[in-house]
């Protein structure tokens, strides 16, 4: 099977270009080629497919082999991918409100639906930032989901292993639980993080973001992600921690998240209530996973 490991902020995926690749049983091949001793290591799978209402489609795969709905990392990696390995051509230019116009774009298709992605390229034609309209952000608790009787949950007093949080919910086209906190270096998230992914109130699963606030425009975050753990980065997350910090009044709609892998650039536009992200995106290198005899 030839693949390509990709990564976004050091949340890294193995990409399998499904438009010449055959995987019969994605669940099982992340489980082995995201091992980071007996398979390739990864956060997860990526399959970038043939799509039938935009320029491709992604599928997303954690290393436990549950599938998630959205990976913001992941997207801006399979934009870089198509665009690089011309799978597709690039459509009009992208604006975002207050940035640089993108030149190309791409429409990639999700669980969450189609989103459009825009690529910055350097001289030589490599991607190296992507930005993408990650859509609108579901606050109903309902459609989280989580089985609390609030229509939203901001805020909402959350006790786990004998610790007092305050949690806030938001969704972007997967589930996340974000907790502010004085000092997200002290955060035992090895601990909180599957206890909250699992909790009982959370009938799919969490993902679980603790956010230090630094100033009006600017947050550090580190998260434990479903399926996969915690990881160096989580796009939708920061995304949601956005969300949330404006919620609670925290940051102004436009922030930078500091991530333990770099940083995204951060944008809830109030016109059409759309989540933007920018960050980068890397090819890291190519190779051929011969399957481990059984």
């Amino acid at each position: 099977m030839k693949f390509t490991k990709m990564h976004g902020l050091g949340n890294d995926y193995v990409f399998v270009n499904c438009f010449v690749e055959n995987i019969t049983d994605p669940a099982h091949t992340a489980r082995v080629v995201s091992d980071r001793h007996f398979g390739i290591g990864a956060d997860g799978l990526v399959l970038i497919c043939p799509s039938q209402k935009a320029d491709i489609r992604m599928r997303i795969f954690n290393a436990d082999g549950s599938e998630a709905q959205m990976c913001g990392n992941g997207i801006r990696c399979a934009a870089k991918y198509a665009y690089e390995h011309k799978l597709c051509k690039t459509g009009p230019v992208f604006s975002v409100p207050g940035q640089p116009p993108c030149p190309g774009s791409l429409r990639i298709e999700t669980v969450k639906g189609v989103l459009t992605a825009g690529l910055l390229a350097d001289p030589g034609n490599k991607v190296r930032s992507v930005c993408v309209n990650m859509g609108q952000p579901v606050l109903r608790a309902a459609d989280i989901p989580v089985s609390l009787s609030a229509e939203q949950v901001i805020e909402q007093p959350f006790e786990v292993m004998g610790t007092p949080l305050l949690m806030t919910l938001v969704s972007m086209g997967n589930p996340h639980a974000v907790f502010f906190c004085e000092n997200v270096d002290q955060v035992e998230l090895e601990k909180l993080g599957p206890a909250i992914e699992n909790h009982q109130l959370f009938p799919e699963r969490v993902n679980v973001h603790f956010a230090q606030v630094l100033d009006f425009n600017q947050f550090r975050m580190r998260s434990w992600e479903r399926g996969s753990g915690i990881t160096l980065a989580c796009g939708t997350g920061a995304c949601a921690s956005c969300v949330a910090a404006v919620l609670t009044n925290r940051c102004s709609p436009r922030s930078v998240a500091h991530l333990p892998g770099g940083q995204l650039d951060l944008y809830w536009c109030q016109e059409d209530n759309s989540v933007y992200m920018t960050g980068p995106a890397v090819e890291v290198f190519e190779g051929v996973f011969e399957w481990p005899q059984s």
